[in-house]
Order: structure tokens, then sequence, then C-alpha cells
């Protein structure tokens, strides 16, 4: 900037001189007069930018804007650490959750068989104080009543928690639900193959295979093992 004036101040000392001399050597006005001065001035601030107004503003935008992105920034971590917070809880709450679906997930079955547990509890008490001694009828008809109530219980029981007890006799054999034990000769009416006879039940949760029945499985005659 300092340099620049300086040049533009040599710049009007020289126009000065040429104007000085012209007016000698041809009668025109005085180098300082009042035209002159005028035209030095226009000069003067036509060859001075303002210097002051431009990296001011740019300076000041610049500012401006890192503020702005600063604060924009600022703001992303904090979105950020609320978000890494926020996943972290959910993820011990969902963990707290599975734990506890692995522990209390067979509670309401579990209190179902508690009735059966009374039922079985109730049934023997009765039968070991009314029945009289010696009379093994009463006794058997008071155990098969209490069998039979038993029975019925656990089965809506089961249904109620989507446990199924398999029937695969007549069906062909599957590995998937089927435990073989044996073959054995395919009898009348009993295609080879298929399930003769059924050792253990099996049981299906839900349609799923907990417990595969153990079953003989027909075969024809000269395929017997």
């Amino acid at each position: 900037m300092a340099a620049r004036s300086v040049w533009a101040v040599r710049r009007l000392v020289q126009r000065l001189l040429a104007s000085s001399a012209a007016s000698e050597g041809r009668g025109w006005l005085h180098p300082f007069s009042t035209a002159t001065q005028r035209t030095a001035g226009e000069d003067c601030s036509s060859e001075d930018p303002p210097d002051d107004l431009g990296p001011s503003l740019a300076e000041r935008a610049l500012k401006l804007k890192a503020v702005k992105l600063e604060k924009e920034v600022q703001d992303l971590t904090m979105r950020y650490q609320r978000a890494v917070a926020d996943g972290e809880n959910i993820r011990r709450r969902t963990q707290r959750c599975v734990e506890d679906a692995k522990i209390f997930g067979i509670q309401s079955f579990c209190k179902d068989l508690v009735e059966v547990a009374d039922i079985l509890e109730k049934t023997t008490e009765y039968i070991s104080e009314e029945t009289e001694p010696g009379d093994q009828k009463l006794t058997l008809e008071k155990i098969f009543r209490g069998l039979s109530l038993l029975e019925a219980k656990l089965k809506s029981v089961f249904a109620k928690h989507g446990l199924e007890k398999m029937t695969p006799i007549g069906d062909k054999y599957d590995p998937h639900e089927h435990e073989l034990v044996c073959h054995v000769p395919a009898g009348v009416g009993v295609q080879p193959g298929t399930v003769a006879l059924v050792r253990q039940d099996g049981y299906k949760l839900h349609g799923r295979t907990i417990r595969l029945a153990q079953v003989e499985v027909a075969v024809e005659s000269q395929r017997r093992l």
C-alpha cells in the first residue's frame, strides 16, 4: 500500500512538472492554479484504490464462515455422541431382555405344570386317606380317575403352549422326525417304508420337532434285518 502511494505521488509530481513547463512556455495558468490542483486531485483519487474496504470485508466474511462451520461441527459432534450413547443403551436393554427371556421364557408353561403337580398331589392324598385296606378294586378305580384327570390336564397344557405329540403310525419314515429302532416285516395293510410301531412318542413345539419318535419301520420280508 505504501509503495503504491509513493508511486502515485511520483506520477503526480511528474505531471505537475510537465504542466508547469507547458505553462511557462505557452503562457498558460500557473502550475499551482485551481484547475491544476483539481486535475491533480482527480488523478490522485483515481490512482489510489480503496484498499481499506476490500480486505476488511473479505476477512469478516471468512470469520463469519469459520464461526458457522465451527458451530456445525460442534452440533454434529453432540449428535454423534448422543447417537452412540443411545445405541449403547439399546444394546444393554436388548441384552437384558434376552437374558430375561432365557430365564423366564417358560414361566407360563411352568405355572401350568404346577397345576398338574397339584392334581397329582391331591389324588395321591385322596387315595391314601379314603381307601380301605384290602379294597383293591376301589383303589384301582381312584387311581384310574386320578390318572385320567392328569392326562386331560397335561393335554390341555400342551395344546395351550403349542406342544404336540406326534402320531406317526402309518406315515412314511422321515429321519427328521423319526428315530429308527429296527425293521419289521410289513403286515397286511402296511406299506413298506412306513412306521409300523411307535416305541416312544415324539413331540413338536410350534411345528418344530423337539424329540424324535422312536419307531419300527415296515419292510418287505426279504429285506428284513
